[in-house]
């Protein structure tokens, strides 16, 4: 059973609850995903690849264009994937199944407005609802594009490493199978 998770229309802010590991803040972030849209009775072509049928939410900064997937920080009264989760809805508008058991791996970065490094934590989020409003809706743009053009837009070098693991993962899921079918909004394998 899957329980419907409610958020705030304000975005949290403020430092007050932040986590830090030895001086390093914690950031959670998503790469949220979707199977493209197609005829569910249809099967991938021969050559392409999984991650080739899979589509990816990068959003802009707040203060410029530069897109990026959805991350903030990761606060004292939450889990890491109750974070991503809250993070993935203020800044993009989705809900979705935050994909714990496909954890991408933790990422040390400077942050060039602040000056001190982060601890990065990044998941993949198979989302299920694209809302129409969020609260950050007036400040960030979203863009749904394939994997190389993701690669390619995406700002934060970190990030990009992220969608790497995930490609690979999902790439890893192909071995001893043939054809994929998509099934509301999942892939499913036959051999």
């Amino acid at each position: 059973m899957q329980i419907k998770k409610s958020f705030s229309m304000n975005s949290r802010t403020g430092r007050d609850l932040q986590r830090y590991n030895r001086g390093c803040r914690q950031v959670v972030g998503c790469i949220p995903y979707r199977s493209k849209k197609r005829d569910p009775s249809s099967c991938v072509q021969q050559g392409s690849t999984p991650i080739d049928d899979l589509e990816f939410l990068l959003i802009s900064s707040q203060k410029n264009p530069r897109m990026m997937f959805p991350k903030g920080g990761w606060e004292i009264d939450e889990s890491l994937e109750e974070a991503a989760s809250r993070e993935t809805f203020e800044e993009a508008g989705v809900v979705g199944e935050v994909e714990v058991q496909e954890y991408l791996g933790t990422w040390s970065f400077k942050s060039k407005s602040q000056g001190i490094f982060h601890e990065g934590h990044m998941f993949p989020l198979r989302v299920t609802e694209e809302l129409d409003d969020w609260p950050e809706k007036s400040v960030r743009r979203r863009l749904w594009v394939k994997f190389n053009e993701a690669r390619e837009v995406c700002w934060h070098p970190w990030m990009k490493e992220a969608l790497d693991v995930f490609a690979s993962k999902v790439s890893k899921r192909k071995e001893g199978t043939q054809i994929y079918h998509f099934k509301e909004n999942t892939v499913v394998c036959c051999s």
